[in-house]
């Protein structure tokens, strides 16, 4: 690959002077190429700060400015390039003072070629010098962050002694954040991109793998604010497909010095190896949720099983299905809190599964219950990524076996739900909620509702809300906004999205149009 060539900028007052320099060497062979030319030290300052060239050949008398007083006053400003002075004069008091303010060569016209050559090119190999030295500085502190930030997260001990400003490691305030595909074995968007997408100086965060974790390290209060949107995005639910619905992501607590950030680390660590726990389309976990350390207990033993087991049969044969989903809900919370390892909890629960099984084939052996073999059973349990997952198939599977015992009593149940909701829209209504209130889990009976409905719950209960609305817009004089409220919106912005949505028109045209 071909080096790059280094801008040249020429500045003399004399037109004849500058068009002889553009000539005089081949520039190009030189590894320069001319990006511009100035007749006065104001344009001359102008096409520096434009250019930012790596060398400027500059006469020394000229109108306005001295050639000393425009390399004095480029310094000041940050520029770093070099100078080659050109002048009629050979005082060596002229020359001192060009050094002194960091010219490289001082030169008398009229210009010699060989000699302009040798000085250009010892200016070019000084500038790839620096150019290698420069790399191979960032190149080493680039290692060294990755190793020093290595050591910080996972703990190793502070060192006082390294300079974290030159690493760039320096902030008020730090936050931890872990991120993988949100469904497994499927490549997801990185959130490290998507976070640079919104990088005000590329240098708000740092991004590092530790033991096959993708680990974000966000530094100060804009990186912050920008993860804060984001977990926003997903509060008000991702849009299918979209980046932020294929990524997964753990956050701990915020931090003020470099020295604690392996206790945010520590607890985005402890809250992956908690995903088995999440909730169906749950995208984020947070270190609010951690249970403490010292709940953290063995729970599982044969009376456990035991328990759960006679229970849940007693439940199933009575065709009660609110106490099946109580329970249910009371073992989840009680694995919530165990130190066991998740391939014993799955072992565990097809334990429990098992003596089900077992107690109703006795019980029932005159009814044909299609149930599978226990080795498909145990396959399907311990290819499950979630509890809620095996909790929903004990559902489905609990629900089968009454309905094989001759007892559905789903019809009349779809009625009391329509009921409950024309009676309670107002209120702050959700599946999770209104579903054990009529014996169902609640993500079973979500896929019920929409076989039964033709559209999920919560689209229902917004057709509801907005069909109340109407009505109150046709007879009454209140505010939008009270009527948001009285159908159950808190947020009149969220509400106006909903009714456009469904009637395509906010609701004062609506009421304009009625």
């Amino acid at each position: 690959m071909e080096n790059e060539l280094i801008n040249v900028l020429i500045v003399d007052d004399e037109k004849i002077v500058r068009e002889g320099l553009k000539y005089i060497i081949d520039w190009n062979a030189l590894g320069f190429c001319i990006c511009g030319e100035a007749s006065n030290g104001k344009d001359a300052i102008d096409m520096i700060h434009k250019y930012q060239p790596g060398l400027v050949l500059l006469d020394i008398h000229m109108p306005g400015m001295y050639g000393t007083e425009l390399i004095e006053l480029a310094r000041k400003e940050g520029f770093s390039g070099a100078f080659i002075i050109l002048s009629g004069y050979s005082d060596f008091k002229y020359a001192q003072t060009a050094l002194h303010f960091g010219a490289s060569f001082y030169l008398t016209k009229p210009i010699d070629e060989d000699e302009l050559a040798e000085a250009v090119t010892s200016v070019r190999e000084k500038i790839e010098t620096n150019k290698l030295r420069e790399n191979s500085r960032h190149q080493y502190l680039r290692k060294a962050k990755t190793t020093v930030l290595h050591d910080l997260l996972t703990g190793n001990e502070f060192n006082p002694s390294i300079n974290y400003v030159e690493l760039g490691l320096s902030s008020p305030i730090y936050q931890v954040v872990i991120y993988e595909g949100y469904t497994p074995y499927f490549r997801s968007y990185s959130f490290a991109d998507i976070l640079r997408v919104t990088n005000q100086d590329n240098n708000s965060f740092e991004h590092i793998t530790i033991d096959n974790h993708e680990v974000i390290l966000l530094k100060g209060n804009f990186a912050l604010e920008r993860f804060n949107a984001c977990l926003h995005h997903y509060e008000e639910g991702t849009q299918k497909g979209s980046p932020l619905d294929t990524i997964f992501l753990t956050y701990g607590q915020t931090v003020s010095s470099l020295a604690n950030i392996h206790l945010s680390y520590d607890e985005c660590c402890r809250l992956m190896n908690r995903r088995f726990f999440c909730e169906e389309n749950q995208h984020v976990l947070s270190y609010e949720v951690l249970p403490e350390l010292s709940s953290y207990h063995s729970i599982l033993n044969a009376d456990m099983t035991q328990s759960y087991s006679n229970r849940l049969v007693n439940s199933i044969t009575t065709c009660n299905r609110r106490r099946i989903s109580e329970i249910l809900t009371e073992l989840r919370n009680s694995l919530y809190t165990s130190g066991d390892e998740i391939s014993n909890i799955k072992y565990f629960l097809a334990d429990i599964f098992f003596q089900i099984k077992q107690s109703i084939m006795h019980s029932y052996s005159d009814v044909n219950i299609p149930f599978v073999h226990n080795a498909a059973i145990l396959e399907l349990i311990e290819n499950k990524y979630y509890l809620y997952e095996i909790l929903l198939y004990f559902t489905e599977q609990f629900d089968m076996i009454i309905r094989a015992i001759g007892n559905n009593s789903s019809e009349n149940v779809f009625d009391s739900v329509l009921d409950y909701i024309e009676h309670n829209y107002e209120r702050p209504l959700k599946l999770e909620t209104i579903a054990p209130l009529f014996g169902y889990n609640s993500s079973y009976f979500g896929k019920l509702f929409t076989q039964k409905m033709g559209l999920n719950f919560n689209s229902y209960l917004d057709q509801v809300r907005i069909k109340k609305a109407t009505y109150l817009l046709d007879n009454t004089d209140m505010k939008v906004y009270e009527i948001a409220s009285k159908v159950g919106y808190k947020n009149v912005d969220y509400f106006h999205q909903k009714f456009k949505k469904r009637m395509n028109q906010s609701p004062a045209e609506y009421r304009r149009k009625e």
